[in-house]
């Protein structure tokens, strides 16, 4: 069982290894919100916290074989850095889907990668076999009483730096960041709320406490990588049941306009898991009205090649950027008298298509669809109503 003196001690040994990372307001996102910000954490992640804690606790004899991992990257990164600090060798099954980013930072820190098709799951059969053929110690990158309490050590920083607070914002993938700090949270301040957020397409610790039991769940897309598990721990499921308030899900929108919003109103990156407590907050899934909340920003790996992707998706779920498509008569004046519509709202074009041949468009009529730039939310609609109230009819996108 893992104990609150298991943290605490933990604490101890990552001094001068771990950075205790900041925790600041963050009064655009919500007066009463705070950044706990993981993703400033060396090797940009909360996770070598935990693996230093497990790598440090392995006999003469586990170091002397090796140490194995499975990790999306972030676990991975930990091991790596934690296993060349004390001399032992490292080995790292990788989904072959993980960022590159995090796959050449882990080669980077020492580490052997083995690329494995599929997600994290088929990465920890692959270790699992490895394990059997060669004989290395496995160092689970969440359901393990040492990585928990190396996480764990996060519930006592915030707990240092913010005593006053009501509740803690975590990510959950496997359940490991979450089951260490609720349980350090709760031991010392058990008023104090510990909720939990998941992708909504791939929510395992969600479902499993619905239903009762650990329970694996069908595999979907998810920009949130670090917490793309499809079965949760048998320990943390258990640590979460007792610890945890609530577990609440976050679409693929709302993480990467939580990632927009960090850039914009905090100076900070974070990746897709680190950003779900955010979404949480902005999108009313965490109530922060009168409660002093702490968002736990567990990462910021973030793939640079992907980042543009997730910047527009979250432009567009804010109300940035919009896509507007209608019908026009096809003649003299048509499309300018269309424009200054547009232009008179105060939008920017940033790309336009007119086009006569279109399976919407009738005979002497075409279609013209418009990205414009945007303010917000209300100003698509503003835009929208300006249109419809001069007769032109908006095409479903």
């Amino acid at each position: 069982m893992i104990t609150l003196e298991m943290i605490q001690e933990a604490q101890e040994a990552l001094h001068g290894i771990s950075r205790k990372t900041p925790l600041d307001h963050a009064p655009k996102i919500g007066e009463n919100v705070y950044i706990k910000a993981e993703n400033l954490q060396l090797t940009g992640a909360f996770k070598l916290r935990g693996a230093y804690n497990k790598i440090r606790s392995l006999s003469p004899e586990e170091a002397a074989k090796g140490v194995i991992a499975c990790s999306a990257g972030n676990h991975a990164q930990g091991i790596a850095l934690s296993a060349t600090k004390l001399g032992i060798k490292s080995i790292i099954c990788m989904p072959a889907g993980a960022p590159i980013s995090k796959v050449e930072a882990t080669k980077g820190y020492g580490a052997e990668v083995v690329l494995v098709p599929g997600v994290y799951d088929d990465a920890a059969k692959e270790a699992e076999r490895l394990v059997q053929e060669k004989g290395y110690t496995f160092a689970h990158p969440f359901n393990d009483p040492y990585v928990i309490a190396g996480q764990g050590t996060i519930g006592l920083e915030i707990l240092e730096q913010l005593p006053e607070v009501d509740q803690v914002v975590v990510p959950i993938g496997g359940g490991g960041l979450i089951s260490g700090i609720a349980l350090a949270v709760k031991s010392l301040k058990p008023s104090c709320k510990v909720i939990g957020v998941q992708a909504a397409s791939v929510a395992s610790m969600y479902t499993s406490r619905r239903k009762g039991k650990v329970t694996t769940v069908s595999d979907g897309d998810t920009i949130a990588d670090g917490i793309h598990v499809l079965t949760p721990g048998e320990l943390t499921f258990e640590l979460c049941q007792k610890y945890v308030d609530e577990i609440v899900t976050v679409s693929e929108d709302e993480i990467a306009a939580a990632i927009l919003a960090l850039m914009e109103s905090q100076k900070t990156v974070a990746e897709g898991a680190g950003a779900t407590p955010v979404a949480a907050v902005m999108f009313g899934k965490v109530d922060t009205t009168v409660r002093k909340t702490v968002c736990v920003v567990s990462g910021g790996n973030v793939d640079v090649t992907t980042l543009s992707r997730i910047l527009t998706k979250g432009l567009s779920k804010s109300g940035r950027i919009t896509e507007i498509s209608t019908k026009i008569i096809d003649k003299p004046g048509s499309l300018i008298q269309l424009l200054q519509i547009v232009s008179e709202t105060g939008a920017n074009i940033m790309k336009i298509n007119h086009a006569r041949e279109d399976k919407h468009s009738d005979v002497g009529a075409c279609i013209v669809s418009m990205v414009l730039e945007t303010r917000n939310v209300e100003h698509v609609r503003e835009i929208e109503t300006a249109l419809t109230s001069k007769g032109y009819f908006l095409l479903s996108q």
